[in-house]
């Protein structure tokens, strides 16, 4: 039986004729932290939508803790252990931080669009609590009644953050977690990453930031052109002839 607890294999997507991702394949450990990059285009949002479950797969399997989830609907992925946080902060501004944590619990069962019906599930003393848990063993110290948008930009990228893990999920994926913010905000984020892996939660993530790759993952995989062009640590990344090229002139790798 496999160790890993998230495997992609020979996945492959192309819309309208053309190919957007070919053939990629990679695995994750449990508790690992896991970086994609590559240039835009290169596929990335793609993966993540195929193993979140937005997109169908032409080829290849998903499998989630040994079981394939290829062909799941989003809710069962889920429940099964993945969550997703998106690159543009999805909080609900006018909500209080321990309401915003709860929607983290709400969604797992039902979609978005029951989210503008009445809000009886924000008096669900159960969720409540299990929100109020997540925020304290995350360390988010923050008064929990306030309003999402008195809250500084680096706190909404941590609440975003906890929001994800009310699904319990055993894979949290994060789409640019360190978008917007500054140097400081982009290490405490790292540390706060972290923290968070060290509880057993593996963590893969799309990044551009190098330095911010550097400061949390182990190990990175680089997609070019819907391919997959190099795997390994991410000192070992900026070496790596075929990913220097692909990067030939940007600023940086990332």
């Amino acid at each position: 039986m496999s160790e890993n607890i998230l495997e992609i294999n020979n996945l492959t997507k192309a819309f309208g004729g053309l190919t957007v991702l070919d053939d990629v394949s990679f695995s994750l450990s449990p508790g690992e932290r896991f970086g994609l990059i590559g240039p835009n285009g290169a596929g990335k949002t793609t993966v993540f939508n195929l193993l979140s479950g937005v997109y169908s797969v032409d080829s290849g399997k998903v499998v989630l803790g040994g079981k394939d989830i290829t062909d799941l609907p989003i809710k069962s992925r889920i429940g099964l252990g993945l969550s997703r946080s998106f690159q543009n902060i999805r909080l609900m501004p006018h909500l209080s931080v321990i309401e915003n944590v709860m929607v983290g619990q709400h969604s797992q069962a039902n979609s978005v669009s029951n989210l503008l019906k009445p809000i009886n599930w924000m008096k669900n003393n159960n969720w409540r609590q299990k929100a109020m848990d997540a925020l304290e063993e995350t360390g988010l110290e923050i008064d929990p009644d306030i309003t999402v948008s008195e809250l500084p930009y680096g706190i909404r990228k941590k609440l975003e953050v906890v929001r994800g893990l009310m699904s319990s999920p055993k894979v949290l994926m994060l789409d640019e977690p360190a978008a917007g913010l500054n140097p400081n905000e982009t290490q405490e984020l790292a540390n706060f990453l972290h923290d968070i892996s060290d509880k057993g939660v593996t963590l893969l993530l799309v990044e551009h930031d190098m330095n911010f790759i550097h400061a949390l993952c182990e190990r990175i995989a680089v997609l070019n052109f819907g391919s997959k062009i190099f795997e390994g640590t991410p000192d070992e990344v900026t070496k790596d002839s075929a990913v220097l090229e692909a990067y030939l002139g940007t600023s940086e790798v990332g």
